[in-house]
């Protein structure tokens, strides 16, 4: 098992937004956490990604704890797409995609080897940016900026992929791309994604396992058919809603407000 939580519990100085998450992910795992705006979903993607410490429990990785382990050696084994990324003035998206090397590099060396190279070129082709590789990362539109952080972190070859709401103010055009991207990677390579996604249908056609966060607790985890029915989205959400079944499967119809 790539990452193990137990008694996970953290937030922001003394004040605990997630308590007592427990909570176990296979290799090639889909997990999307989802859940009213408040419900812990960001913080607790922050303590997996070890920006916030947690007060109490632990995240492991591999079976070692993140928060003790040197910030290289996890950044080789997981990588995080945040909801919003610094636009680097000036860069290529080349040169961006290979910052993701640094965390296999020593501190000496600064030029990147033969077979680093070779890893960004393959990041790049995996995301389909060659034809943009070249361009300035602050030229590109927001759907092949986010396809460019995105190669970033594949550049870092990790196990396990973190993105917080990775589709936020992309039209459902490059939504559709950049998740039908990740569903190809999480197949074909095994890569295990945590995502953090406020639209229910999406995390419905895409996810393994949902995990819906009420208050900092985990409400309930299961498969999209176990969690999403109508007694659990009117008691996490506050919303009446109906199940529709459909050619990608099940989706959610919300009716109104409670």
């Amino acid at each position: 098992m790539p990452l193990e939580l137990r008694n996970l519990t953290g937030g922001y100085a003394l004040v605990p937004i997630v308590q007592d998450i427990n909570l176990t992910l296979q290799t090639g795992e889909w997990l999307s956490l989802v859940g009213a705006n408040g419900s812990g979903k960001s913080t607790l993607l922050k303590l997996l990604s070890r920006i916030l410490s947690p007060q109490y429990g632990t995240v492991l990785l591999d079976g070692k704890a993140i928060h003790s382990q040197p910030p290289n050696l996890v950044a080789q084994k997981l990588a995080l797409l945040p909801q919003q990324q610094t636009v680097p003035v000036g860069l290529t998206v080349r040169q961006l995609v290979s910052l993701g090397r640094t965390p296999h590099q020593p501190w000496w060396q600064w030029e990147l080897k033969a077979e680093d190279w070779l890893k960004v070129e393959t990041a790049i082709k995996k995301t389909q940016l060659e034809k943009l590789s070249d361009r300035l990362v602050e030229q590109l539109s927001g759907g092949e900026r986010q396809r460019a952080f995105l190669a970033l972190a594949l550049a870092q070859e990790p196990k396990v992929l973190l993105l917080d709401e990775p589709t936020t103010f992309l039209d459902i055009n490059y939504q559709l791309q950049l998740l039908e991207l990740l569903k190809g990677l999480n197949q074909q390579q095994e890569l295990t994604i945590i995502t953090v996604l406020h639209e229910l249908n999406l995390a419905a056609r895409y996810s393994s396992r949902i995990g819906l966060l009420k208050q900092g607790h985990i409400w309930e985890i299961g498969t999209p058919e176990q969690v999403l029915t109508p007694n659990a989205i009117a008691q996490v959400f506050g919303v009446e809603s109906v199940i529709i079944h459909t050619p990608v499967g099940l989706q959610v119809c919300a009716i109104s407000a409670i």
